[in-house]
């Protein structure tokens, strides 16, 4: 009997502590939202990664794999992701001379 009562004395003990650590890592969790949001703001008082224009030829292939008229490089088959609509805009831009972060791979 005296090992069951240890059991549950060490169980009890466990759940406090582990109720301490979920407070110190809400706090973490605060204080990492601040520094992100600080942060964020500097961005916008440098610059944009993406200049309008490069959003506008975007918005334009966009508009084209909507209506069914944009085509792939050379196979030329139509283009049905979002992301490759997006990607075919960015490509362009870049060819054009607008602002926009080279490739990363």
């Amino acid at each position: 009997m005296a090992t069951k009562k240890a059991r549950k004395k060490k169980s009890s003990s466990a759940k406090k502590s582990s109720s301490s650590r979920k407070s110190a890592s809400t706090k973490k969790s605060t204080t990492r939202k601040i520094t992100r949001a600080k942060k964020s703001s500097a961005k916008t008082a440098s610059g944009r990664k993406y200049s309008p224009a490069a959003g506008k030829s975007v918005k334009t292939e966009m508009k084209a794999m909507k209506k069914g008229q944009l085509k792939s490089g050379r196979s030329g088959k139509k283009v049905t992701s979002r992301k490759q609509a997006i990607a075919i805009g960015l490509s362009k831009a870049r060819k054009a001379g607008k602002k926009v972060p080279s490739k990363k791979s």
